[in-house]
């Protein structure tokens, strides 16, 4: 017989028998296509050797007026703003005190330090910043104190941490200590890195499992919202509060609620008085003040809203809608501004018409949060959420499903998913402002990480299919999903997350496999070319921005807590850590054979095709090398009965493009046979040809 080419259909097909997918893939692992022949994808490097503590879930990138490109990342524990390599932890403080006279307590030999602070509020696992303390004599000195550390919680008025130092008799001796001025700053709390089992009464959805008993959930992850406002950063964790970063203020000022940042006011004696504020504020905005010198006829801690704002300065209201008038002038701060939501599932800014829009918050003199409540601020203007005919601040409630998921922001539309089903959300403009449109019902989304926008197409993996939403709902044709449905832990499903890879038109999704508690596998939609493929891979989350030169990702080791970033399809190994090592890629096909399987084939040469392009020398001058395998059967449930395999390597003396081993000699014979390539070797790249064997009958038993 003349020789055969190896042609396989591009995209990698699971739905069937590995024999009824005969001329098509069927394996794979680290490997994409392009223009329908499979390919190595590109490796990948640390950005840094620097690390963040937690697992990443949340990464946003832009650029500030003063052009730092910047990162935020969201972890479990904590939040950071990333600059060229480099962690500042930004996390907000919940609280801050003077704690009590020589809060510490060490002991000989030990590296355990207790604290006393009465009614701390904080819960095991939490951190503080302690300042003003002075040292207790021995190892333990006032910079060993004044640090950062992760607590055990002991009762409701003391807990322990570990120090830097351990602490000797001199320490012990002078125990408890630390002085009167020691100030201890509570971040907010940090949150799981994996999702746990809920059960009992209020667990699951209504009407699940039995009577007063309940059924199985989950407790939910550390999922980080963020979106910059202009130079500036809005972010929160999912269920928490709007917190604000400002740019301005530099990269170890930690972020703070924006319901807090209503800057300072000095009032002018005069009927109605005239306010002059440091902050702009538009018509309708509810304000609070403090401060020793507020003028008489302005109280602490009640409401007044913004009047006839002239710039920097306006007219105050009372509750009663009547003008605020002085007797005296006087200055004080904005303790606080009232309506900002103060719990909220997630958020987004409108690009164009800078709304901050917020999706599940509390109501309006509510802290609880309404999980299908959307309020949106005046234009412009993330400090006024009160509703006033003079500004465009307001709310809706949709009805479809119990809570908002997520929210994918497009051209001219955002997209809001509720776990079931999706709406589109459009600027209309006064009285309305905004509006939302059901565009279908019944359709699921696996988590609030899950969807991902390409070429203005939004794309999500539901709980048991993928979809598409370019004007219209449709389900992706997906030849990978029996396979990857039936082998994704969906007790883990908020683990799982999807990005862009615009440089090969690809979306990929990150899930935990059926047994695992942690992301180890992916699968890739290839939108222009509209195949599937999948990998294996531990990433957290995923990163394409344009202000980068490659995607980035967040990696996570668990034995150190700790975690870093890496660009993507940058270079053709993994330099995830500082020892270079070798990406395992290969791609296996289905089934083949001569005719239907009547007779056994006999292969006794391989006529290899493909291209090793962009491959380098490895350290030690070897060449570039891929291994090709030929699998026989008897018949497709016999498994595999004879193999063949030989390396091929990258030429040198070559002078076509191709350089590679001309021709393997080979005895094999099989019903039924299975190729395979793979490659295990750093600095190697290749592309799959049209391979062609050497194939004849030979017999029929």
């Amino acid at each position: 017989m003349p020789l055969q080419k190896i042609l396989f259909k591009p995209g990698v097909n699971r739905e069937n028998t590995r024999y009824t997918t005969e001329g098509g893939w069927y394996e794979c692992d680290k490997v994409r296509f392009r223009q329908g022949n499979p390919e190595k994808i590109g490796g990948w490097t640390r950005i840094s050797t620097n690390y963040f503590l937690g697992v990443c879930r949340s990464l946003w990138n832009w650029v500030t007026l003063a052009s730092a490109n910047l990162v935020g990342v969201g972890t479990n524990l904590k939040f950071y703003i990333a600059e060229t390599g480099t962690y500042y932890d930004v996390t907000p403080i919940r609280a801050s005190s003077t704690i009590n006279n020589n809060p510490f307590v060490a002991t000989n030999g030990s590296t355990t330090i207790t604290v006393t602070d009465t009614s701390h509020g904080a819960a095991t696992g939490d951190f503080v910043t302690f300042s003003g303390a002075t040292g207790l004599g021995g190892n333990i000195t006032a910079t060993v104190l004044n640090a950062n550390y992760q607590i055990t919680v002991l009762t409701a008025n003391s807990y322990t941490f570990t120090a830097s130092a351990t602490a000797n008799a001199t320490d012990a001796s002078g125990s408890p200590g630390g002085g009167a001025s020691v100030v201890a700053a509570y971040e907010i709390a940090i949150g799981p890195s994996i999702q746990g089992p809920l059960t009992g009464w209020g667990a699951g959805g209504w009407g699940n499992g039995g009577w007063g008993i309940g059924a199985a959930s989950s407790v939910g992850l550390q999922l980080w919202n963020q979106i910059n406002y202009g130079q500036d950063l809005v972010f929160g964790p999912r269920g928490g509060g709007l917190y604000y970063w400002d740019a301005n203020s530099g990269l170890t000022v930690r972020g703070v609620l924006l319901n807090t940042l209503g800057g300072t006011v000095s009032f002018t004696n005069a009927s109605p008085t005239l306010v002059t504020s440091t902050i702009l504020y538009t018509e309708g905005a509810a304000l609070q003040f403090s401060g020793g010198s507020l003028p008489t006829g302005v109280t602490a801690a009640t409401t007044y809203y913004v009047f006839q704002v002239n710039g920097l300065t306006f007219n105050l209201l009372d509750g009663n809608g009547l003008a605020v008038n002085t007797s005296s002038s006087g200055t004080g701060a904005v303790s606080l501004i009232v309506d900002v939501p103060t719990v909220v599932s997630t958020f987004t800014v409108s690009d164009s018409s800078r709304f901050v829009i917020t999706f599940g918050c509390n109501d309006y003199g509510s802290a609880t949060l309404d999980p299908m409540l959307i309020r949106w601020s005046a234009q412009d203007d993330i400090y006024n959420w009160t509703p006033d005919p003079t500004n465009q601040a307001g709310f809706i409630r949709i009805s479809h499903g119990s809570e908002i998921v997520t929210v994918v922001q497009t051209r001219q539309e955002t997209v809001i998913f509720t776990d079931s089903a999706i709406y589109s959300l459009q600027y209309l403009g006064p009285p309305y402002v905004w509006a939302p449109q059901l565009l279908g019902d019944n359709i699921s989304i696996m988590g609030s990480n899950a969807a991902a926008i390409a070429s203005g197409i939004v794309y999500w993996m539901g709980v048991d299919k993928f979809y598409a939403y370019d004007g219209l709902v449709q389900t992706l044709n997906c030849d990978l999903r029996r396979f990857i449905f039936q082998d994704l832990n969906q007790d883990q499903n908020q683990q799982v997350f999807g990005s862009t890879n615009e440089g090969f038109n690809e979306i990929w999704w990150f899930y935990c496999s059926a047994n695992s508690t942690s992301v180890d596998k992916y699968v890739v939609y290839n939108y222009l070319e509209k195949i599937w493929y999948y990998g294996t891979l531990s990433r957290t989350a995923w990163l394409d921005s344009g202000l980068q030169s490659y995607p980035f990702a967040a990696t996570y080791d668990s034995t150190a807590g700790q975690g870093n970033l890496v660009f993507h399809e940058n270079g053709l190994n993994n330099n995830e850590t500082a020892t270079t090592t070798a990406i395992d890629a290969y791609i296996s096909s289905s089934e083949f054979d001569i005719g239907d399987g009547h007779n056994f084939g006999f292969v006794w040469r391989v006529l290899p095709d493909l291209t090793f392009e962009n491959s380098t020398s490895s350290p030690t001058g070897t060449a570039a090398t891929v291994n090709m395998i030929l699998y026989g059967l008897t018949n497709s449930g016999s498994g595999t009965t004879s193999s063949a395999n030989a390396n091929v390597v990258k030429g040198s003396t070559y002078v076509i493009t191709e350089e590679f081993t001309g021709q393997i000699y080979t005895r094999l014979r099989g019903r039924q046979m299975i190729f395979k390539i793979s490659s295990n070797q750093i600095n190697t790249a290749w592309q799959l040809g049209a391979p062609r064997i050497d194939i004849r009958p030979d017999g029929r038993r």
